[in-house]
């Protein structure tokens, strides 16, 4: 069996050596891999398109269930976008009622029943920004907000700041370096990583310890229990130079209740736990969310950028109009190649740490209704049939191909030595439709999505894309930079 597949290893090794050298004839693309005929200007030529591009600011609607990774931190130092602002806020309940810490009556007589500490915990799972600058959070109870709070409004606009009360319930530090190490805690018995702990303050432990079930407590319902808690606010404030993202129905993700009880006339130390209610039932209703993300660009570039640059922030974010005037005129042909080439233009060794988007995504100008988009043609997945002029399906039932699409984030030296990215999109088969059938020229909108909705086909879906929310920026080159240029290369062959 060994032997066998030594052989096997063997063979495709020489396969593959053989197949490589063969191919490095022939003209091959960045993105797709594909070969193409080499370009002789005899039988295959290719040409460079030249692309208009003008920036723009998207007038974001974007919402944030809770079952959605939330972001939380702060932005202070980027040159080029500005600050951002993240907060999550969210109410932890008891998973039913009436509810009592440990047995009935162990938090209210003798035997040195009582609290320790409450610890409001939640579950890490990435980061974008600057690592090594602590993000400094406070914690806030939430107001009532005259029923906007309220668990009928579950998928809320990340523009949707909830009032809070101006207590600060607890503070921490957090240097995301650490999360990934083990914890300890409830005296060496538990254990966790990845995981944010801010402590409370004993006044709001005490106050909430204190309204046990029993007697007379505001655990007895979950209307009751409203009354006392409409939840919590992690406010990002003061240092930070990145974004955190954390899972709110994760079990990491709760409120810890560590204190006392009786245990045959002993006293233990343990804790239980407050957690985010997704469903609804007789006894608890979903719990509130809500995600504000802020952006705060005045005054920086990218408010006032040169024609030369544009600036590609993601959800929520800017995007690109661009139009290429040359796809219009080509005479018909056989397209072997078409693609789009955006390059990001080196500013200083922060874009190494404030990173570009892993993908960016292109799709067309419809001319039916003003301000109005659609999916690019056929070249978001050429093995699934799809329709942007029908409602169904207008989007690829397979989704993205982005091997073939492109899209993805891509590294490479400038001609200064510098490490930078790029992103190429494959927009051949459109290409061809246009110079064959004499489909339009659509104008084009380049942007770096956290999700993509399009309101004229119902009922509509929201697509995810692969970006996390308000993860990454880049500045690239529109099609008048002289050393980082926006271009599309062709390669055709006449008829």
């Amino acid at each position: 069996m060994q032997k066998r597949i030594l052989y096997v290893s063997i063979s495709l090794f020489i396969v593959t050596v053989l197949f490589n050298w063969s191919c490095t004839k022939f003209d091959t693309t960045d993105i797709g891999g594909d070969i193409l005929p080499p370009v002789d200007n005899i039988n295959t030529f290719a040409d460079t398109l030249n692309v208009n591009a003008t920036q723009a600011i998207f007038g974001d609607s974007t919402k944030i269930g809770r079952a959605d990774v939330h972001v939380l931190g702060k932005v202070n130092n980027d040159p080029l976008f500005g600050t951002t602002q993240a907060n999550v806020y969210l109410q932890l309940k008891p998973s039913s009622y009436p509810f009592a810490f440990g047995s009935t009556g162990d938090t209210l007589n003798g035997f040195g029943a009582g609290l320790d500490s409450v610890v409001l915990c939640l579950k890490y799972t990435g980061f974008w920004g600057d690592s090594s600058v602590l993000q400094h959070l406070e914690v806030k109870e939430v107001s009532n907000n005259n029923g906007l709070w309220d668990s009928i409004y579950q998928a809320k606009k990340i523009s949707f700041l909830p009032n809070t009360k101006s207590t600060i319930l607890g503070t921490a530090d957090v240097d995301v370096r650490t999360l990934p190490n083990l914890v300890k805690f409830a005296n060496g018995k538990d254990s966790s990583t990845n995981q944010i702990r801010i402590k409370l303050s004993s006044a709001f432990a005490n106050a909430l310890y204190a309204r046990d079930s029993f007697p007379n407590g505001a655990f007895r319902s979950d209307s009751l229990y409203k009354t006392f808690y409409n939840g919590l606010a992690i406010v990002a404030s003061g240092s930070g130079n990145g974004l955190m993202y954390c899972n709110l129905t994760n079990t990491d993700t709760r409120l810890e209740i560590h204190f006392r009880k009786r245990n045959n006339n002993k006293v233990d130390t343990i804790y239980q736990t407050f957690k985010l209610s997704t469903a609804d039932n007789s006894v608890t209703t979903p719990s509130s969310t809500t995600n504000y993300v802020s952006r705060n660009r005045g005054g920086y570039p990218v408010l006032g950028p040169t024609p030369s640059e544009i600036y590609l922030q993601s959800t929520p974010g800017t995007y690109a109009n661009l139009s290429i005037p040359g796809l219009g005129t080509m005479p018909n042909r056989i397209i072997h190649r078409a693609e789009l080439v955006v390059q990001q233009i080196y500013t200083s060794p922060l874009d190494g740490v404030l990173k570009a988007p892993g993908f960016l995504y292109l799709d067309i100008k419809d001319t039916s209704v003003t301000n109005r988009w659609k999916p690019i043609y056929y070249d978001l997945n050429p093995s699934t049939y799809y329709n942007p002029d029908l409602a169904n399906p207008y989007w690829p039932t397979n989704g993205i191909d982005f091997a073939y699409y492109g899209g993805f984030r891509s590294n490479k030296i400038d001609y200064l030595g510098n490490a930078v990215n790029y992103y190429t999109f494959n927009i051949t088969r459109h290409l061809q439709q246009i110079v064959t059938k004499h489909t339009p020229n659509y104008e084009f909108r380049l942007s770096t999505p956290y999700e993509i909705i399009y309101q004229q086909y119902y009922p509509y879906d929201i697509v995810p894309y692969n970006n996390s929310l308000s993860y990454g920026r880049v500045k690239v080159g529109s099609g008048t930079n002289t050393n980082y240029r926006m271009y599309v290369r062709v390669v055709y062959s006449k008829i």
